[in-house]
């Protein structure tokens, strides 16, 4: 990535804060307050690979919603590609989200009935795109993925590698700017990890931005910058010299 890159992310003093308790604690001024964000800062460039850990409840799943604009910060202000997130409705998010963003989960969340092909489309669907440009585009992604010879497979006829690379196709098909990936190998055995990693690596080399959470160092190995987070707050941003091709740090322990 080069130093002058373009800032796509950047987040300034972002907060999280959720109350927790009955309609009748509230009324009576208790209940617990939960910080799960606090003044967190960053900035990510575009064309980088970032893996964001920490232990359950660290706050790092909370980040990522915000980043992909599925929640918004309590206080703080959140600029994806220059434009001001924090104050958008529900509407211009969903918006954002489907220009800007491709989602990538643990559980590859694809229609269990439907071909690949078909699964891939779904997004350009929302967007409504015509059926040849969907066919095309899903096609491409597809190949993208190395799965051109699948593409007429339900899930149920494909490796859970092969449906993650489903998945990932489907997240590129609207040519985003940005692959955020919550936990992506969560589901898969070690040599598969390895293989999902490694296109991860290879689209970001294209210069796509990837941002990944993940409890795994061995994972997070492959990023160029690593971001740590403990009690709603970031504790350590280190930059990696090089992603670790081959998982090399697997014998690192992994965060709780």
């Amino acid at each position: 990535m080069a130093a002058s890159a373009r800032v796509l992310i950047q987040g300034r003093n972002l907060c999280k804060t959720y109350w927790m308790g009955t309609p009748a604690q509230h009324r009576a001024g208790g209940g617990q307050t939960v910080h799960a964000l606090r003044e967190v800062s960053l900035d990510i460039a575009e064309g980088d690979f970032v893996a964001i850990m920490g232990a359950s409840g660290s706050g790092k799943s909370t980040l990522m919603n915000i980043l992909g604009c599925l929640d918004l910060p309590t206080s703080g202000t959140y600029h994806l590609a220059g434009e001001a997130v924090e104050g958008m409705h529900q509407d211009q998010l969903a918006s954002v989200r489907n220009r800007r963003i491709g989602f990538v989960f643990q559980q590859f969340n694809l229609l269990p009935r439907t071909s690949a092909l078909e699964n891939v489309e779904l997004p350009m669907v929302y967007s409504g795109i015509k059926s040849a440009v969907r066919r095309q585009r899903a096609e491409q992604a597809l190949q993208r993925v190395g799965l051109g010879e699948r593409m007429g497979h339900t899930p149920t006829e494909l490796s859970g590698g092969q449906q993650q690379r489903v998945a990932i196709a489907r997240a590129l098909v609207n040519q985003p700017q940005l692959i955020l990936a919550d936990e992506p190998t969560g589901a898969l055995d070690s040599q598969t990890s390895e293989d999902i990693m490694r296109l991860l690596t290879e689209l970001n080399a294209q210069g796509m931005t990837v941002v990944l959470v993940t409890h795994e160092a061995d994972i997070a190995a492959w990023a160029r910058r690593r971001l740590v987070f403990k009690d709603g707050q970031i504790v350590q941003d280190t930059v990696q010299p090089q992603p670790l091709a081959g998982g090399s740090a697997s014998q690192a322990e992994s965060l709780p």
